[in-house]
């Protein structure tokens, strides 16, 4: 017998998950070590910023975060299982009510940051 499609749709996308999964929730503020290819030379570059987003699931799964640089609002999304993603560090753990934090971009300076949980 025959699989199918989905059958084999999942068993490709289940080669890509990655070993340890990524320990972040929305609200909280990462610093993502990047991989960037420039020619035959490639390096590893930080992006620090707040998590406004998650979606999808399984090898679909990506996360947007948004920082404030020079003060202009720079988002970057990427694949939670990408492997041009070397590792997502936590800094700050953020409280937050609801799973898009999209009202951020309106915001500029203290009205922008997400308050922090303590524990």
């Amino acid at each position: 017998m025959s699989k199918s499609y989905e059958e084999i749709i999942k068993g490709i996308e289940d080669a890509q998950l990655r070993e340890t999964p990524l320990e972040f929730n929305v609200g909280d503020t990462v610093k993502v070590s990047a991989l960037i290819k420039e020619g035959e030379k490639s390096r590893i570059q930080v992006f620090e910023g707040t998590v406004i987003k998650v979606q999808g699931t399984g090898a679909r799964q990506t996360f947007t975060v948004r920082k404030n640089s020079n003060g202009v609002g720079v988002e970057k999304t990427w694949p939670v299982n990408s492997p041009l993603v070397e590792k997502v560090t936590v800094v700050r753990r953020g409280k937050a009510r609801r799973a898009k934090l999209y009202y951020l971009r309106d915001r500029v300076g203290k009205a922008a940051k997400v308050k922090e949980i303590i524990k």
